[in-house]
């Protein structure tokens, strides 16, 4: 039976980056020519980028992917691709991809089912192809087919297609796909990061690969493409229902090119509109076919979340092109992960890439062109800042110094009480009185915080960085954070994931390697404290989970209410079970958490970009839309009330 070589191809692409793209996809093109494959599925809209959001809107940008298209068709001598990219037809926008042949665009396959929840906003900027549908479109000088379109090469070895969500409805392979029973599936995909997700992708493609009975090629991005999104380059083929190859996920490389040779299966003959026949032979491969793939890269969530944190970090570093963090390191959980995961980065970067390599991506960071370790590399890439004021203690700086000394980085002691009592000072002199912690708690506590941002920012300018937000979500659900304060920040990489589970895996890094990063000892100083803001005069005692309540119920209930949609009343007999909590503190628990959630929506509208790590995200921009004002929930805690303490 004759054989064929196949790929799969994950790119690091960055939206609109026309030159930067296109240098991607030559590369990968070359590297797939010097492979010998004859077939190569590359990555939903690789051309221009999966992140585009409005500009996907601009005539512009698809004049621009086809002069990136054509520009790459002299790159596929010997070789065929299916290319994902956006294409205007009959004046509507569709996501495509182009197959090309040997230098030839062939014609073009439209998604048919749009990707319309959660951070997906297919609809807003593209129209779903309809099944069996043929037309034909003007580009490049010529008039090629574009639709549900299959593509016959060398008599009746036929190639169909699937674009990312097509693969995710129940009803798969339709239309034109099933009516010419295609023997090889090309998917270029964007599907985005989430724990444990891909699991489910692998069960996706081996179902692709049963229902044709054939081969089934998986591509997918592999980048911090735009900011808030994370792909990790889950490319996958799949051969009658078993895996025979995957990459390797979570890489810094631009280009992984992953290969597979399988057995042509041939299609019964047939003719017919949608069946776009290619004279063209491929040439066979002398090679032995894949064999079943037996063991899988399996990642543990605590280990997607440094994988996935350590190259959203990278992407974004050289895509901002920031010479490095900048972080206000307090001594408490949140700011020591943030100090960590950057640690992690640069291990990571340097052991995957190489010194030179590493110092190559970031060649406009000139502070570290020197630095031949990891430790020569920290003292530039993360700078730290210990704030204190009058109620600031001794364990609290104690942590920050022994982490940012242990992992190599810059440290720096602001003493910044002198502007607390200024402010102070300025605004008793106004209202024409002194203030209490009585009276004036939540205001003392605030400006506190509130000091602490322009010496950092300051900081920031001067070293051309990135300020680094601490946030996670537990706090952004209950707003349990001073805007303008300790929100400051350009970017948030915690806002994506609660407090209960940043402690446990702050634990384990303290005293394992986690994917070939080190531990870091002196994260027991952060470890042994229970979390505090610190804010309050020494002596208080101050807690965040007397602030607040337990963070293993803040959890629950933001979860159950947000995720899950479930009732108040539903809820709460959840923390009686649960937590076999009475039924005063239950209520007390339930109350002021949606007080805190319905009237701090203005403060998550505010806060900056969140890297995205599971379907349960509290980002008004990609996930949770929430009205800033609102009467929520106030009728239903009352009803509960009153049947609860009747």
């Amino acid at each position: 039976m004759d054989k064929i070589k196949v790929a799969t191809v994950a790119l690091n692409q960055t939206p609109l980056d026309w030159e930067g793209n296109e240098k991607r996809l030559v590369k990968a093109l070359k590297e797939a020519r010097i492979e010998g494959v004859q077939l190569a599925c590359f990555p939903e809209m690789s051309l221009c980028g999966y992140g585009c959001e409005d500009v996907f809107l601009a005539d512009y940008l698809y004049d621009e992917c086809l002069y990136v298209l054509d520009a790459v068709l002299p790159h596929t001598d010997g070789l065929s691709a299916a290319i994902g990219m956006p294409l205007k037809v009959d004046g509507k926008r569709y996501s495509a991809l182009a197959f090309v042949v040997d230098k030839k665009l062939q014609g073009f396959y439209c998604k048919k089912h749009l990707a319309n929840d959660g951070l997906h906003y297919e609809h807003r900027w593209f129209t779903p192809w309809q099944d069996g549908q043929v037309a034909e479109v003007e580009v490049l000088g010529q008039k090629v087919p574009v639709g549900d379109l299959v593509f016959e090469l060398a008599g009746r070895q036929r190639v169909g297609f699937e674009i990312c969500e097509d693969a995710w409805v129940p009803n798969r392979l339709t239309g034109n796909q099933q009516k010419y029973a295609p023997k090889i599936i090309c998917n270029p995909s964007a599907s985005h990061f989430a724990f444990q997700k891909h699991k489910t992708r692998q069960q996706l493609v081996t179902k692709g690969s049963e229902l044709v009975d054939g081969t089934y090629l998986y591509a997918n991005m592999s980048s911090n493409e735009a900011g808030r999104i994370i792909y990790d380059g889950s490319c996958i083929i799949a051969d009658t229902g078993k895996i025979i190859s995957e990459n390797k996920r979570f890489s810094f490389a631009e280009v992984q090119l992953d290969q597979a040779v399988i057995e042509v299966r041939k299609s019964d003959a047939a003719k017919g509109e949608g069946l776009v026949k290619v004279e063209w032979q491929p040439q066979y491969a002398d090679l032995n076919v894949n064999a079943e793939v037996t063991s899988f890269e399996s990642y543990t969530v605590d280990e997607e979340f440094l994988l996935a944190e350590t190259l959203a970090l990278f992407d974004y570093l050289r895509k901002s092109y920031s010479k490095g963090f900048i972080l206000s390191l307090s001594g408490g959980v949140d700011s020591a992960t943030c100090a960590a995961l950057i640690y992690c980065m640069v291990q990571r970067a340097v052991n995957e890439l190489g010194i030179e390599r590493f110092k190559e991506r970031l060649s406009y960071f000139t502070q570290i062109q020197e630095a031949e370790t990891v430790e020569q590399i920290m003292p530039a890439m993360l700078s730290c800042v210990y704030q204190a004021t009058a109620n600031s203690g001794d364990v609290t700086e104690n942590a920050a110094k022994s982490l940012a000394d242990e992992i190599s980085s810059t440290y720096n002691f602001f003493d910044v009480e002198s502007l607390v009592q200024g402010y102070k000072s300025i605004v008793g002199k106004a209202v024409n009185r002194e203030f209490t912690w009585e009276q004036d708690d939540l205001a003392l506590q605030n400006i506190q915080a509130r000091v602490r941002a322009p010496g950092i920012w300051f900081m920031t300018n001067l070293r051309g960085g990135l300020l680094v937000t601490t946030s996670n979500r537990s706090e952004a659900a209950v707003g349990y954070a001073t805007m303008d304060g300790d929100t400051c920040g350009s970017i948030c990489p915690l806002g994506g994931v609660d407090k209960t589970f940043l402690r446990n895996w702050l634990r384990k890094v303290e005293h394992t390697s986690i994917c070939g990063c080190l531990p870091i000892p002196s994260l027991k100083f952060v470890n042994e404290q229970e979390p505090t803001a610190e804010l309050r005069p020494k002596g208080s005692e101050q807690k965040d989970e007397e602030d607040l309540m337990p963070y293993d119920v803040l959890d629950y209930i933001e979860k159950s209410s947000i995720r899950d949609k479930k009732s108040p009343a539903d809820i709460y007999n959840g923390l009686l079970e649960v937590f076999q909590a009475d039924p005063e503190k239950a209520y007390f628990w339930l109350e002021k958490f949606y007080a805190l959630w319905s009237r701090n929506q203005w403060k998550r509208e505010r806060y900056a970009p969140s890297f995205h790590m599971d379907d349960e995200n509290l980002d008004p921009k990609t996930w949770c839309r929430f009205p800033i004002l609102s009467g929520a929930y106030k009728r239903e805690l009352a009803r509960l009330k009153s049947q609860i303490f009747k």
